[in-house]
């Protein structure tokens, strides 16, 4: 097997070759055509060199950029940026040179202007073929069965166009346009492709911006200097190479500006994200879920399962498994879009193999997994990243994700799948934890400690208001809860409402429940907005909570002079809201991340600040998630389309009666007053 040296090598040699050839061809022709002579080469040969010297050059650049190891994306433009500026510097040299001889018969040389022309052809096919390998590299990032299509099949177009450009057809003329036309649609659709700038921090978009920007100057420069050549060439014989009528190089340069201004554009407009990836919002949001739905479940079972959702939905695999290891040896596997019988294949594989280092910690656990995958037969999958899942420092269980296309992982994938595999460890630890402790005599008593402690946080009574009218309930699933309300007059015209749900139960809930009263009347008397006071409230508990936990809230402030309701979301359940005037119920879907979740700086990019006015008879319903995910004897969560329909039913009502409404169908929707988790509301209803 030739190795990618060689390659590289033998593609030097070709490309210097077919240039060469192509210039002593394209100069004999031109010379032919003004000195009225029978030409010694035929006009069809500069098409064929020009064909070879493009396809040497690609395979150079695919070997050096495309096969790279290095995948960082700035480099990648640097490299465009440096093959464009050498290719300008020699560009402007000769027209220096030009410029020198002014109106001398060797500046107005046809011959002459024709082999400057070639020297700018050939640098402009190198940057332009440089830049397409790594437009490549940008678009093909976390890439998909569909783009990977799109792109095979826009690359195979332009390759055939070079062919097509060989036919002199006078018959076919008018197919260059339609073909043309495709392929510059087909490279508006692939230029949609920007996942990579996400990725890039602050300093580094400003770096692409510069970059990008250069790249459009160098392609402008070349197509105003290439068109000026061949004009000028033109005008004396059309026997020469002219480029604009090449599909492929229209077709290249067409995709590489649109490429490059969409590029422009995204990053742009991404720039007041700063340092913070865009793409992480979902991870953040996933792991938001798992954490906080572990807290609610009843097994260990169910963490594995939720695990393998948000696996595969924040890393777009195509199967994965989660293997639980017994202590009596034998498996239980948890899977999706897989059988058992090809899990086994795949593990035997790989021992037979003897692929070592899948589950270890390393950066390069993805490394030559797809090799070893290919070598199977009977399966289509190309990657795989697999983690363990460790309790109490041993391996309880392995998570296994696997793609259909080849290098579909990367290692932005590998670290919150990471992140993900340690939180289901140590829920799955808290949950055996919390199971002996309340087989403790020891916890009996701290819950009574806690107890006395919950119920002096929530308020005796609330503050009413000439404006509004509100009413809350809470009743705790054990001795102790994790929920919190309250509210504070700020002054005589503004009152702050809040509402939370503290990750986990027991002890520790209370204990950061009470964490976030004191947060709440410390800040909440300043008078800031709602995204200011939970960007301060995540920042103050972000250094008391521990590394598992979270809190999810809600706050409010009504303004009774300007009639105008603040508001903004932490992760907490959305906000119930009707409003009298169109007589329509709406959920408010406001972005926000749970308190403690990000512990940096980056915390407020994930609030959004919204506010509305409110009329008499508006309404607003605050409530928790044990609410929503009240189960029935069959297991069926209560949800937010039968709450929604309890309270339609009841906009004629006070505060008081919408919520004894609510209640009440809670507790015969469930059946018993046995519940799962805490069970809170909060109704505002304005005069």
């Amino acid at each position: 097997m030739i190795s990618r040296k060689a390659i590289i090598r033998l593609s030097t040699l070709l490309a210097i070759l077919s240039w060469v050839s192509l210039v002593f061809t394209d100069l004999s022709i031109v010379f032919s055509s003004t000195s009225n002579v029978a030409p010694s080469v035929g006009s069809h040969i500069p098409p064929i060199l020009l064909s070879v010297f493009i396809i040497s050059i690609f395979l150079y650049y695919k070997y050096r950029i495309e096969k790279a190891e290095s995948i960082n994306f700035v480099d990648l433009l640097w490299k465009v940026f440096v093959s464009g500026l050498v290719a300008t510097i020699v560009s402007l040299l000769f027209r220096l040179l030009l410029n020198l001889l002014g109106n001398t018969k060797l500046a107005e040389n046809v011959i002459f202007l024709d082999f400057i022309y070639l020297i700018n052809l050939g640098l402009v096919a190198g940057f332009l073929v440089s830049t397409f390998i790594v437009w490549k590299r940008l678009i093909l990032y976390q890439k998909s069965k569909f783009l990977l299509a799109t792109w095979k099949i826009f690359e195979y177009g332009l390759f055939l166009s070079l062919l097509y450009n060989l036919l002199d057809i006078p018959a076919f003329t008018w197919f260059e346009d339609v073909y043309k036309g495709i392929l510059v649609l087909i490279g508006v659709v692939l230029s949609a492709n920007m996942k990579w700038v996400a990725f890039l921090n602050f300093k580094q978009k400003w770096k692409g911006i510069l970059l990008i920007a250069l790249a459009m100057f160098y392609l402008g420069y070349f197509t105003f200097t290439l068109t000026g050549f061949a004009v000028d060439i033109s005008e004396v014989t059309t026997s020469f190479q002219d480029f604009r009528d090449s599909i492929f190089l229209i077709a290249i340069m067409s995709f590489i500006f649109v490429y490059s201004l969409f590029s422009l554009l995204v990053i742009l407009f991404n720039l007041p994200t700063s340092s913070v990836f865009e793409q992480k919002l979902e991870e953040v949001v996933n792991f938001q879920r798992l954490s906080q739905s572990i807290q609610t479940e009843q097994s260990e079972d169910r963490v594995y399962d939720i695990l393998l959702e948000s696996s595969i939905s924040t890393v777009l695999a195509d199967a994965a498994w989660i293997e639980e290891i017994a202590e009596d040896g034998k498996s239980l596997f948890h899977t999706h879009n897989i059988q058992e019988d090809e899990i086994k294949r795949i593990k035997a594989h790989f021992v037979a193999n003897d692929v070592k280092g899948i589950l270890d910690k390393g950066s390069d656990r993805t490394k030559n997994l797809g090799k070893h995958l290919a070598t199977l037969k009977g399966t289509h999958f190309r990657s795989m990243m697999a983690f363990p899942i460790y309790v109490k420092g041993k391996q309880e269980a392995t998570l296994a994700l696997l793609k259909d296309v080849s290098d579909g992982f990367n290692k932005e994938n590998a670290k919150i799948i990471d992140t993900f595999t340690n939180q289901a460890g140590i829920s799955v630890e808290n949950f055996r934890l919390l199971s002996e402790a309340l087989q403790n005599e020891r916890y009996k008593e701290e819950l009574k400690i806690a107890k006395n402690v919950q119920s002096s946080l929530l308020p005796k009574e609330l503050d009413q208001n000439d404006d509004f009218n509100l009413v809350a309930f809470s009743e705790a699933a054990d001795e102790v809860g994790g929920d919190y309300y309250d509210t504070l007059k700020i002054d005589e015209h503004q009152t702050a409402i809040i509402i939370s749900d503290v990750s986990g139960k027991g002890t520790s809930a209370a204990f950061h429940m009470s964490q976030m009263k004191g947060v709440f009347h410390s800040l909440a008397q300043v008078g800031m907005d709602p995204k200011s006071f939970l960007t301060m409230a995540n920042n103050a508990l972000s250094k008391c909570l521990d590394k598992a936990s979270f809190i999810t809230t809600s706050y409010f402030v009504i303004n009774t002079k300007k009639k105008v309701v603040d508001f903004a979301r932490a992760g907490h359940c959305p906000t119930l809201y009707y409003d009298s005037k169109i007589k329509e119920w709406q959920f408010f879907q406001n972005k926000g991340l749970g308190l403690g979740i990000l512990r940096n700086s980056g915390f407020e990019n994930y609030i959004q600040l919204n506010s509305f006015t409110y009329n008499p008879d508006d309404i607003i319903v605050l409530y928790t998630d044990g609410i929503t995910e009240a189960k029935n004897s069959k297991g069926d969560e209560y949800g937010y389309d039968r709450m929604l329909e309890v309270v339609s039913k009841m906009t004629d009502k006070g505060a008081l009666g919408i919520q004894d409404a609510l209640i009440d169908d809670l507790y015969k929707f469930t059946g018993t007053p046995v519940i799962d988790d805490d069970y809170t509301t909060l109704i505002i209803k304005f005069k």
